[in-house]
């Protein structure tokens, strides 16, 4: 049986965290003060606490429609370059109190201007809070700019465009997120093929609410370069006793090319991707040598950190230190930010991190 790893431990563990929404990780304290200058807005506590709680249980239904509920309340207090320049600082202190050493941040501009704010003051809001986060604290970022399935394909373009065009101020990608099922990731090709065109960086959701046929979609159609999710994967395998014994063709490229997985163990089952952690497939995936790394997806709506993540692949999939330190250099690898940078990280930050904990003995 594996041993337990000391939440300690587990804290002081580099960590790489590639799938993380912005307007998905605030702190209760600040929405609620940021909240007293938005007029159309009413929380359902001023407790901390509480509000941390309401979060969790609105998103913790079953289905992914619910949980992104929350989010309009979350937007609605990032409507000023002040709130998004606060939000972003303080996710990557967090993010450098949980060991987090790497970050690529996600987030929908298109999301930010219901108040009068243009997307390039969003844009610039948000760096700058990810800069100051930075000098504070020595972790590095990116931005990963979101389109949304369920909106005008033309929006899509826009935000694709958006992200190439601030790529020398720290953009490494972009995405489509939202909900799955009726917004197919080719009706937005025009925003992935101007991205194939710049030889920019692609990641989709996809395989969360929908099938295998939406993982096939992001990899043939649209040129996804990652998976977030990629759940039902497993739709394309064989799994006998826990491991994976046959592989269709899908399953089988995506390992065969080394399609990095941003796998979301906590927020799969908050979504109903799957009904239990013991039902995810992140074992099986993990030992047929699938490229799986470890992400928190929203870090409020969840009530999760990447060292929660590490304890659930620790106490439910049997993920030993060595394991996790694996798993931490594949998204490294898998990293949208430069091939030197990701060396540079992979060894003088994750590797020698990990031996420095080998060295006193806690792992």
């Amino acid at each position: 049986m594996t041993e337990t790893i000391a939440p300690k431990t587990l804290a002081r563990m580099p960590k790489v965290l590639l799938h993380n929404h912005l307007d998905g990780s605030l702190r209760p304290q600040t929405i609620i003060e940021l909240a007293h200058d938005v007029k159309d807005l009413t929380l359902a506590t001023e407790d901390p606490e509480e509000l941390a709680q309401w979060f969790f249980r609105g998103a913790n239904k079953g289905n992914l429609v619910e949980y992104l509920e929350g989010f309009g309340v979350t937007c609605g207090v990032m409507q000023t370059e002040e709130a998004l320049t606060r939000v972003a600082t303080e996710l990557i202190e967090d993010l450098h109190a949980d060991g987090v050493v790497y970050t690529e941040v996600r987030f929908a501009p298109l999301l930010h201007v219901s108040k009068g704010l243009n997307y390039e003051q969003v844009m610039s809001a948000v760096i700058r809070g990810l800069e100051q986060g930075k000098a504070k604290t020595g972790v590095s970022w990116g931005i990963i700019v979101c389109a949304l399935r369920n909106m005008e394909p033309s929006l899509s373009l826009e935000m694709a465009e958006l992200a190439v065009a601030f790529r020398d101020r720290g953009t490494v990608g972009f995405d489509l997120a939202g909900d799955e099922n009726g917004h197919p990731p080719k009706a937005h090709l025009k925003a992935f093929h101007y991205c194939q065109r710049e030889n920019f960086n692609i990641t989709i959701h996809a395989g969360e609410a929908f099938g295998a046929a939406s993982i096939w979609q992001a990899l043939q159609y649209c040129g996804a370069h990652r998976i977030g999710h990629c759940t039902r994967l497993v739709e394309d395998m064989t799994i006998q006793d826990g491991k994976v014994t046959a592989m269709g063709t899908l399953a089988a490229y995506v390992r065969d090319h080394r399609i990095p997985l941003e796998i979301c163990l906590q927020s799969n089952v908050h979504t109903g991707a799957i009904a239990a952690l013991e039902d995810h497939p992140f074992r099986p995936y993990f030992d047929a040598r699938f490229r799986v790394t470890l992400n928190t997806d929203n870090c409020l709506m969840s009530n999760t950190t990447m060292s929660e993540e590490f304890a659930v692949a620790n106490r439910t999939f049997g993920l030993t230190a060595t394991d996790l330190e694996k798993v931490t250099v594949n998204a490294m690898k898998s990293a949208f930010v430069g091939y030197d940078e990701r060396l540079v990280l992979i060894y003088e930050s994750i590797k020698a991190g990990y031996q420095v904990i080998r060295d006193e003995g806690l792992i």
